[in-house]
């Protein structure tokens, strides 16, 4: 059920960004893998870890950087950092100890890191741009 709800989501947000516009702004891919980054911190928090807080902090500021990196030069750092996401959730539980996690989460945010990072690569195939990313906003 956690990976149906994450795909779903994934789906339904890649749909909202396009059909409002929202992803014609090159920085709103960069901005959905830095809320993703930072839900493992808020559990670590949740749960009263500081050593998870340690731990997923350092993890998180490494895909703010690569997200970064992406948005200021190449929308496929951005898709690596989404799919790469992905594998950090599968892998999780077996290098952090975060009492605060759900369990039902990683297999949530696994699906939905990877579903968008296929629908951002298949955007950015689909309009060959392969390093600006989704269409600026243009004023009139």
């Amino acid at each position: 059920m956690a990976y149906a709800v994450g795909v779903v989501l994934a789906l339904l947000t890649v749909i909202l960004a396009r059909s409002v516009g929202f992803d014609r702004d090159r920085a709103f891919y960069p901005a959905i893998v830095i809320i993703v980054a930072h839900y493992y911190v808020l559990f670590a928090v949740m749960g009263g870890s500081t050593s998870a807080l340690i731990v997923e902090s350092v993890v998180m500021t490494m895909f703010v950087a690569v997200a970064v990196m992406g948005f200021k030069s190449n929308v496929w750092l951005i898709v690596a950092a989404l799919a790469g996401h992905g594998v950090f959730d599968f892998v999780h539980g077996y290098l952090v100890t975060n009492p605060g996690v759900p369990a039902w989460w990683p297999p949530f945010c696994l699906a939905y890191d990877v579903t968008a990072a296929a629908a951002l690569a298949w955007l950015t195939i689909r309009r060959g741009r392969d390093t600006t990313g989704p269409e600026p906003v243009r004023t009139s």
